[in-house]
């Protein structure tokens, strides 16, 4: 079998006692200007357009104890995690549905692909700020930020200089 081209990629944190693990695949750049921008631009994800947050398989961040994320709750458990960018800032979406191919299921034995609107269906949506980062990156990175022992900054860093911020 081939190597992925977007090979996988996990963050972890243990913030006070809450364990935090997101598992994603982590898209290159490949020539390819910006993840997020305009149509016109040619960007991989056009601003407005939801987003599996990394490549192949929806990504997942699973929590082990009740947190807050931007000042609101989310409880424990796994939820996919998708990302609707704008240029200032984006909409991350915590969805309880699990098992996608991107924002839907795949049926391969039928060859239909059934999209689900995981924005609707999220159980939390908090808006984060998009902000400069002097880091290159060339392939999609998810990390995280120690604040303190119980806070985190969720950090999306896309091609290029940018990155989007998530309090944790």
């Amino acid at each position: 079998p081939s190597r992925r081209p977007s090979p996988m990629g996990m963050a972890r944190i243990t913030l006070d006692d809450t364990y935090v693990r997101v598992v994603y695949s982590r898209p290159y750049q490949r020539g390819r200007d910006n993840i997020f921008g305009t149509e016109e631009s040619g960007a991989l994800v056009p601003y407005g357009q939801v987003w599996r947050t990394g490549a192949n398989e929806a990504s997942e961040i699973t929590v082990t104890g009740d947190v807050l994320v931007a000042g609101e709750p989310l409880a424990a458990g796994t939820y996919s995690l998708f990302t609707t960018p704008g240029p200032d800032e984006c909409a991350i979406h915590f969805s309880p549905e699990l098992g996608l191919s991107g924002a839907g299921y795949f049926d391969p034995e039928a060859g239909e692909f059934t999209p689900v609107d995981v924005a609707a269906s999220a159980v939390l949506t908090v808006i984060a700020p998009a902000q400069a980062s002097e880091e290159m990156v060339d392939q999609f990175t998810i990390s995280f930020e120690r604040v303190d022992e119980t806070t985190a900054d969720l950090v999306l860093a896309s091609w290029g200089r940018s990155r989007g911020l998530a309090s944790e």
